[in-house]
């Protein structure tokens, strides 16, 4: 069940190091690739199938392909800004592997035609950054980085940039804005396939573990990373476990599994015993499961979507029988109210009317159209705003109130505004 590709030294001591990292393999692909046309490595990541793994889950090499086409400077962008809750595996490889994440900046950057790169790290994760940076500061001491880099005269720098803790700047637009030095805003998207640009240059958003995954597919090619996971879903995820669970943490494993399997072989179960009532798949801005549905979901992009839900992150949030559906979303819609940029009316809003109408359910004023109110704010925030964030809460609610709309049904009777 778990085929180990980015995490397969994970449990080497002090693998953080450079000179561990290098007994272990660490920067091998370098000589490899540079020898190589940068088209050459572009092609070998469109043939794997290697999809972007922040929650999107888009064609990595397609997004190659947008900036190593142009004729203008270009740059990378590390999304590490990893705030999504339920979502903790990206900080596993800057903490544990943080060179692998280097080495594959190195193979991007060469590929896209690249010198700058950037990794975008939340605020709170300083002792992650500053893993980040010692492990910059050995690379370049090593002729690793810098002005030519491993002696084929191709310069690269990284710099890590601390966020200030905006959930926002999660979102690829936003984080460039923040890196510019601007209000986390999301910028609007044109309708035609694009790059991101940074300073008006084109510019590659990629998630960490993305990134992490670049090395392995130079050194063992893209059929070595298609023989794991799903025609359509090939490779692997770092997926994780929290919650209501025995044995809480990440995992690597091929996409495709079944996510019963997954909760009840790696996870352990349920804890104390009791009953597995719904599972979040995917961070907390993916639709909700019930337990009967748990049985049957594989995971991959395609299954999930296919019941009404998504992969994500592939961050599980595990509840059992005793959790409170009204309660859970309640926590959910207070952390979208907070973490709205306000940009947009209809997220601004819409975040803090549903927050609103949920704490009153629980504090017995509810109403007998609350549950319809829900249903017609979800359909006003769903695609009228820049950026996804309203359309996911927006999904959310709908998740909810589809899955489990009896909860909320019960809390209406025992309200005293009916």
């Amino acid at each position: 069940m778990i085929c180990k590709i980015v995490s397969k030294n994970f449990e080497i001591e002090n693998l953080h190091t450079l000179e561990v990292a290098k007994r272990n393999g660490a920067y091998k692909s370098i000589d490899k690739a540079f020898k190589k046309k940068q088209t050459e490595i572009e092609s070998e990541i469109s043939k794997s199938g290697l999809r972007g793994k922040g929650g999107g889950g888009a064609p990595a090499g397609a997004k190659w392909c947008l900036v190593s086409t142009s004729a203008q400077k270009s740059y990378l962008v590390v999304n590490a800004d990893e705030s999504e809750p339920g979502t903790f595996k990206d900080r596993e490889i800057m903490d544990k592997d943080p060179h692998l994440l280097i080495e594959g900046i190195l193979l991007t950057c060469y590929a896209i035609n690249a010198h700058d790169a950037y990794i975008y790290i939340r605020g709170e994760y300083k002792f992650f950054a500053d893993r980040l940076n010692e492990a910059l500061k050995e690379a370049y001491a090593d002729g690793i980085l810098g002005q030519n880099v491993k002696d084929f005269g191709y310069r690269i720098d990284i710099t890590v940039h601390r966020g200030a803790g905006a959930y926002i700047c999660g979102e690829k637009s936003a984080l460039i804005e923040s890196l510019e030095g601007n209000r986390g805003h999301p910028r609007l998207k044109p309708h035609e396939p694009s790059p991101e640009y940074y300073f008006g240059k084109p510019t590659l958003v990629n998630n960490v573990e993305t990134i992490a995954t670049v090395p392995f597919i130079i050194n063992n090619g893209a059929d070595a990373y298609r023989s794991f996971g799903t025609q359509k879903s090939p490779g692997t995820l770092l997926f994780g476990m929290s919650g209501h669970i025995n044995k809480p943490g990440i995992y690597e494993m091929a996409f495709g599994e079944s996510m019963q399997d997954f909760i009840n072989i790696l996870g352990g179960g349920v804890k104390n015993g009791k009953k597995l009532k719904a599972v979040i798949p995917g961070g907390a801005s993916t639709p909700i499961l019930s337990a009967k549905e748990v049985q049957t979901a594989r995971l991959d992009y395609e299954s999930l979507r296919e019941i009404g839900s998504a992969l994500g992150t592939g961050g599980m949030i595990i509840m059992d029988e005793d959790t409170c559906m009204v309660k859970v979303l309640k926590n959910l819609l207070s952390f979208y109210s907070h973490e709205s940029c306000g940009q947009c009316t209809p997220c601004r809003e819409g975040t803090a009317w549903v927050d609103g109408i949920i704490s009153n359910l629980l504090n017995k004023k509810g109403k007998a159209d609350d549950i319809e109110l829900l249903s017609d704010i979800s359909k006003t925030m769903n695609g009228k705003t820049i950026c996804v964030f309203a359309p996911a809460v927006a999904m959310v609610i709908d998740g909810f109130i589809l899955r489990f709309r009896d909860e909320f049904e019960a809390y209406i009777k025992e309200s005293s505004y009916v």
